[in-house]
C-alpha cells in the first residue's frame, strides 16, 4: 500500500509533503503565522520559502524512511493545513501526531476527520497501533480533538513545553488500535 494519498471523503485528501506543496504551504504559514504562533513554537522562525522548502526536503526524507510522516491536507484542491506524524517508534509502533489547520476552516471536523483517516491507514497496514496527542493543557482545540477521536488522556507532564517565554503544562493523550 502506498503511502503518498490517502482519501478522506469526497473534498478532503491527505497528501504526503512534496516539493509542489511548497509554495502553497509557504503562503499559508505567512496567512497563519500569528494564529500559529499561540499554539507552536516554529512560525515566528519561517522567514522565507526557502525555509519552508528545507523543512519539506527534510520531511520527505523522514517520511520516506518511516520514522515521520508529513501529509498535506488538501480540501477541493486547496492546502488548508498540515497532519503529520512528527516522530515514529517503528519498534514500538508508536506515532506522535502533529496538526495545523488554516484558521479559516477551524469548526469544521477537518482535523478529526484526517486524523481517523490516517490512523485507519496505518493501523490496517499493521505499522503504527499506539497514536498519541501532546498538546498544552490550555490548548482547547486540541484537547478536544484527541476527545472526539477517542484517545484516552493517560496524563500531564508539568511545564514540559516550552512556547513563547513560558513553560505550560502538557497532556498526553493516546488510543491503541490493534487491526489484524
Amino acid at each position: 500500500m502506498d503511502d503518498t494519498v490517502i482519501p478522506v471523503n469526497d473534498h478532503l485528501t491527505l497528501h504526503a509533503v512534496d516539493e509542489r506543496f511548497v509554495h502553497d504551504l509557504h503562503q499559508l504559514i505567512v496567512k497563519n503565522r500569528d494564529w500559529l504562533q499561540q499554539f507552536l513554537n516554529w512560525p515566528h522562525s519561517v522567514t522565507s520559502i526557502d525555509d519552508t522548502r528545507k523543512t519539506a526536503q527534510s520531511n520527505m526524507l523522514l517520511h520516506q524512511r518511516g520514522y515521520a510522516k508529513m501529509f498535506m491536507m488538501v480540501r477541493d484542491d486547496v492546502l488548508v493545513g498540515v497532519l503529520a506524524f512528527n516522530a515514529i517508534e517503528p519498534l514500538n509502533k508508536t506515532a506522535y501526531i502533529g496538526y495545523w489547520l488554516d484558521e479559516a476552516c477551524q469548526r469544521q471536523g477537518m482535523v478529526s476527520q484526517t486524523m481517523q483517516a490516517m490512523i485507519d491507514f496505518y493501523a490496517r497496514r499493521g505499522d503504527i497501533r499506539r497514536f498519541v496527542i501532546k498538546c498544552r493543557v490550555a490548548n482547547q482545540a486540541s484537547n478536544q480533538v484527541a476527545l472526539r477521536n477517542g484517545f484516552t488522556l493517560e496524563g500531564c507532564l508539568k511545564q514540559a513545553e516550552f512556547l513563547n517565554g513560558c513553560f505550560d503544562d502538557q497532556n498526553i493523550w493516546a488510543k491503541i488500535v490493534d487491526r489484524a
